[in-house]
């Protein structure tokens, strides 16, 4: 007789909405790593998220939890206007590189400034994905796309952002980290940054961001084996992964 075990389930906080995601495409893996969480810390029932826009916009339909959408790059600002109307919820944002590195890169830094108590969920996949394929501000140099056929010229659209080596000169800011979804390693790794950044928000420490690096194989035009390999052959070395602010851990005198 084969006896058969559940290695795996669904987390209840997942719902069973079939994804619109392109396949390849790691904004999956985001989701679940973020509903686990939530769910583990049992803050399900009392969490707001804030839906950027961009793909990331749809996240409401993934995890069940409230959410409120915000415009274009004011994810930040909408929910500190949340956690301070409603200090007992558990406010955070899930925004894209082109909503927040672009047209929301003021609101981030400022909310990280202020010390606002939410949670920052990044996913970086160095380019506008839902918009066609243009050059983003996190786009490494030489990358080929829409808006740049030649690859990113530093001369004419400068260097890429790195949010969480900015990010992390805030006072305000008390947990910044950066993860890949490109291997099962780092898959756990991010895992234990979200859990940490909703800790620090539990915890009333100060703001937090988790930046992922995500793929995006339709407008980088390769297969979703390739664009795993892209991240870690290209994105790695512009944005390397690890904590770049924890003062839980450093035990700084906020």
């Amino acid at each position: 007789m084969t006896v058969e075990q559940c290695v795996y389930e669904r987390p209840a906080a997942l719902t069973a909405a079939h994804t619109h995601y392109c396949p390849g495409c790691t904004h999956g893996i985001a989701h679940r790593l973020t509903a686990e969480v939530l769910q583990e810390l049992d803050v399900l029932g009392r969490a707001v998220g804030v839906a950027s826009v961009g793909c990331s916009v749809f996240i409401y339909n993934y995890i069940a939890c409230d959410f409120v959408s915000a415009a274009h790059g004011r994810a930040p600002a909408v929910a500190t206007g949340l956690k301070r109307v409603l200090p007992d919820r558990v406010i955070f944002t899930y925004q894209g590189d082109g909503d927040l590195a672009s047209i929301g890169l003021a609101e981030v830094l400022h909310a990280a400034a202020r010390g606002e108590q939410i949670t920052v969920i990044f996913i970086n996949n160095a380019i506008y994905g839902m918009t066609g394929g243009q050059l983003a501000p996190t786009s490494p140099v030489g990358m080929v796309t829409s808006s740049s056929p030649g690859g990113r010229d530093p001369h004419l659209a400068g260097y890429p952002v790195r949010v969480c080596e900015l990010v992390a000169q805030m006072e305000g800011a008390a947990y910044v980290a950066r993860r890949s979804l490109h291997d099962p390693a780092e898959i756990r790794k991010a895992k234990k940054a979200l859990r940490t950044a909703f800790e620090c928000q539990l915890a009333g420490r100060g703001f937090a961001l988790v930046e992922l690096l995500s793929t995006c194989p339709t407008n980088w035009g390769m297969t979703p084996e390739q664009s795993l390999r892209w991240i870690e052959e290209r994105m790695l070395p512009v944005f390397p992964p690890g904590e770049f602010r924890n003062v839980a851990a450093s035990n700084v005198q906020r």
